[in-house]
């Protein structure tokens, strides 16, 4: 303990007395200054996540340092827009959509053990970020729909000469045409 009753605050760098110590991470807090650096909650023992020297509630340290994309959300059924540029994230805009031109329209085609090429981006796809479609290995930001880009799933995609497309896409460009195969109950389609 430093001459003057007690340690530094982590926070106000002020002594901390003990009947107002709060202990994280071996460093002292005046219990007014125990909060999130971001959105200034309070905090205690289960609420805090430390990253150096800093304090975060669980919530800005997962928008700041946590995973990011798709399938890394809020929680179930949320929508944010938030994008953390408060907390000094910064964003790239995303690459426009590229169909692929795949020349390979087999099915079947073999590629050998650690040499799979998406064929969406032609880079090599490891096994970490692999999905497996139209006979081919796809990374994960990779299998998007050829028509619309919109995100597959294993219960989404359709394929059609090892290219991919989401169900829509596919009923609309492959599927049967004319009267009674419209959009939705009760519509009517003209076929082009």
């Amino acid at each position: 303990m430093p001459f003057g009753g007690g340690n530094k605050c982590g926070r106000c760098q002020k002594t901390v007395y003990f009947a107002e110590d709060v202990q994280c991470e071996g460093q002292s807090w005046h219990k007014s200054c125990f909060q999130c650096m971001v959105c200034k909650k309070s905090l205690d023992s289960t609420t805090v996540a430390v990253h150096v020297d800093e304090i975060y509630c669980k919530s800005c340290y997962g928008k700041k340092y946590g995973p990011k994309g798709y399938g890394f959300g809020g929680g179930a059924g949320t929508l944010s827009t938030d994008r953390g540029e408060h907390l000094g994230i910064k964003h790239e805009a995303p690459a426009a959509h590229q169909p692929t031109n795949n020349p390979n329209d087999s099915k079947f085609a073999q590629n050998l053990p650690g040499s799979d090429v998406c064929p969406r981006c032609s880079k090599t796809v490891y096994a970490a970020e692999k999905v497996i479609a139209g006979g081919n290995s796809w990374h994960k930001a990779c299998f998007r729909c050829a028509k619309c880009g919109k995100g597959l799933e294993s219960t989404t995609v359709a394929d059609k000469d090892g290219e991919i497309y989401c169900k829509a896409c596919y009923g609309k460009n492959f599927g049967p045409k004319g009267f009674g195969f419209g959009q939705g109950a009760g519509a009517l389609a003209y076929a082009q």
